[in-house]
């Protein structure tokens, strides 16, 4: 089963008062594995970048103003995602914003609801009462974020990637239910183990032949340390 992680980086809070995306990072999954497959790319919001926005991700006007605007790599941001389940923390505000955007272009909204997946809404249900900040939950499962000083699209999306495995299971739902290529349902793997084959004991006695042959060889000894412990 192919999915997708991502993550964005907006001018703000609201794309319908005028914000704008600014950078997308992606993360392909199969079978809840990072398969090393990323899409990843800033884009000029043909707007001025708030100070508390640029707090947040560190991203200027002056780094922004050369990148191209989402029109020029909407194909390739589409090419990339298909038609995959797409995992976001806080879904709903990263899909407000590409739906935003793909919908000024007169696009087709992609990031439908039927494809969302809220890692939020999953980390609040198995930890009621607990953070549930990207950050919290890096901590909680032993993801490293040492080096996450700003917030960006691309680290921010590998980070969620190691965190959605965690709330789903972690490494051993390979070991579960999967969807099949064909996308007919599920398939179960099954782990089987062999019957245990029980064996008596080998006795392993020497012969009298090997014995005498050890005998004989003890008495052709001169002066063994056995026989002057014995003497002591």
């Amino acid at each position: 089963m192919r999915e997708i992680v991502f993550d964005t980086e907006t001018t703000g809070f609201k794309f319908s008062e005028g914000d704008r995306l600014v950078e997308i990072g992606c993360v392909e999954l199969v079978n809840r594995v990072e398969t090393g497959r990323t899409y990843h790319a800033y884009f000029n919001p043909e707007r001025s970048m708030p100070a508390e926005a640029q707090a947040v991700h560190g991203l200027s006007d002056a780094f922004l103003k050369d990148k191209p605007v989402f029109a020029e790599g909407v194909a390739e941001f589409l090419d990339f995602i298909g038609d995959a389940p797409l995992i976001a923390h806080n879904a709903t505000f990263d899909f407000g914003f590409i739906n935003g955007e793909l919908g000024a272009l007169g696009f087709p909204h992609v990031c439908e609801k039927t494809r969302m997946v809220d890692t939020l809404a999953i980390a609040r249900s198995k930890h009621p009462g607990a953070k549930h900040t990207l950050d919290a939950l890096c901590s909680r499962y032993g993801i490293d974020r040492s080096h996450r000083v700003l917030h960006g699209a691309l680290l921010d999306a590998q980070l969620l990637a190691q965190v959605y495995v965690e709330l789903m299971g972690g490494r051993q739902i390979g070991l579960g239910l999967l969807a099949d290529d064909a996308g007919q349902g599920t398939q179960t793997i099954t782990v089987t183990r062999a019957p245990a084959i029980v064996r008596p004991p080998r006795v392993f006695r020497p012969s009298d032949a090997e014995l005498a042959a050890h005998a004989a060889f003890l008495k052709g000894i001169a002066d063994p340390i056995w026989g002057a412990e014995a003497s002591g």
